[in-house]
């Protein structure tokens, strides 16, 4: 599993072969036009299929198979770190035997929301979110217990602003 994201492992992605060049058009029109925001309306679903020549229904079957077939992993709000509440990128060194049992339970915690396999000693990579800091640190102190592997935080010092969206706008 190198490189892989244990998250979506853990969750039954099942990567490229459902992945992105498998999308139908309007299921590609809504990834790549709500991608970097949802609408705040009273009825946001039914806003977007408009704007993609779908129903509210459609669109919320849409999001339905994209995220059963492992292109979607969740649909909802990303808070900038530190606006709201704590959050730290953590690390473990978890041996290969043991990988996919710790992968699974980090990434069972609601609070987890990436954890990835890297090269390395440090083979475990994770982001944690928490309403505080208090908690932010039960959350690790839970994680290392239960998996019974140092977890180590690796808190941001400073922020570079990335575009994480991708160009879905291709033909096949």
């Amino acid at each position: 599993m190198r490189g892989r994201d244990m998250q979506a492992a853990a969750e039954g992605g099942r990567g490229a072969e459902g992945g992105v060049s498998a999308l139908e058009a309007p299921e590609r029109r809504l990834v790549a036009r709500y991608q970097s925001g949802l609408p705040l309306a009273p009825a946001p679903f039914s806003e977007m299929g408009r704007a993609v020549g779908l129903s509210e229904a459609q669109v919320l079957e849409a999001l339905v198979r994209l995220r059963e077939r492992g292109v979607l992993s969740r649909v909802g709000a990303v808070v900038r770190p530190h606006t709201v509440g704590a959050s730290t990128l953590a690390a473990m060194a978890v041996p290969e035997a043991e990988l996919e049992r710790v992968a699974a339970q980090v990434s069972a915690r609601p609070e987890v929301n990436h954890n990835y396999e890297r090269e390395g000693e440090l083979n475990l990579w994770f982001v944690v979110t928490a309403a505080d800091e208090a908690h932010l640190a039960r959350v690790l102190a839970e994680i290392e217990q239960a998996c019974g592997h140092e977890v180590i935080a690796l808190p941001m010092e400073r922020e570079y602003h990335i575009d994480l969206g991708f160009d879905l706008e291709w033909t096949r």
